[in-house]
């Protein structure tokens, strides 16, 4: 027990939290989306269906004007150029997150490849966390990587719209994004694991980002000092974190994690504004 508290973007397991002797609190803190940002400088707005984009993650998929990639853009003149695929070669929860939904999607993806946050990739190249994909994405034309949405925002990449699970391709903004957690029921846990989304508007990969906390803390200026903090993260926090390209909780997800955080320290009472 070298911290006083964590975070992730995948929730911890049953089995993980059982090897805590002080028992763990998960409390969602914002959100996120995984995109697949390329690199075609002519081709803005592509849409690629479930069954293209993990074919293309597959390797079955390898030329950017293949006729099942076509047939889902016939006002797009796509050229014919090589699919690079790009993915994180260190462990992340990004990749946790994206293999999760890949598995949930896709029969052949679960048996041959799995989910997890490393896992044997069948073709591409590595990059060192969301930067070196990104990188890796910009000095790549006819690339394709995963990478959260503020990355690929920030540098300017196109993202694809993803066909989610109502057979609607949704672009990756803070309003679908929001959809998807709306349409999302979180348990008395926190614990919600979202691999394919229900929702018309719903942008299909979509993950709450946990501050880890201990159940209890032996020290009451520690506890009462984490409530302060998780107190201004889920007030002030949520317009930064709008402001950085993440996901703000909806209020009804804030009220329930100030519930939940409350209970840390008997000394302070938490608000929300």
């Amino acid at each position: 027990e070298l911290v006083d508290f964590g975070a992730s973007d995948v929730a911890m397991t049953d089995e993980e939290i059982a090897q805590v002797g002080r028992g763990v609190i998960l409390l969602p803190m914002t959100a996120g989306c995984v995109v697949l940002a390329y690199n075609l400088p002519d081709v803005p707005g592509l849409k690629l269906s479930r069954e293209v984009y993990v074919d293309i993650l597959l390797g079955k998929i390898t030329s950017w004007n293949d006729p099942q990639i076509a047939a889902i853009n016939p006002d797009v003149t796509l050229p014919d150029q090589t699919i690079t695929v790009v993915y994180r070669s260190d462990g992340s929860g990004t990749t946790g997150v994206f293999t999760k939904h890949l598995s949930a999607i896709s029969p052949e993806w679960k048996e041959k490849v799995g989910e997890g946050k490393t896992v044997q990739w069948p073709v591409g190249i590595g990059g060192a966390k969301n930067d070196g994909v990104t990188a890796g994405i910009r000095q790549t034309e006819g690339a394709i990587g995963y990478v959260e949405y503020g990355f690929a925002k920030s540098a300017g990449l196109n993202m694809a719209s993803l066909e989610n699970s109502s057979g609607n391709y949704i672009e990756a903004t803070a309003k679908s994004a929001t959809a998807t957690l709306e349409a999302v029921v979180l348990p008395e846990n926190l614990r919600a694991f979202i691999t394919d989304p229900e929702g018309e508007n719903s942008y299909p990969i979509v993950t709450y980002t946990w501050m880890l906390a201990y159940g209890q803390y032996d020290d009451a200026g520690k506890a009462q000092g984490l409530e302060k903090m998780i107190e201004f993260g889920l007030n002030e926090g949520q317009q930064i974190s709008g402001e950085i390209g993440y996901i703000p909780l909806p209020d009804n997800v804030r009220q329930k994690v100030l519930e939940t955080a409350d209970k840390i320290s008997p000394d302070y009472n938490m608000t929300l504004k």
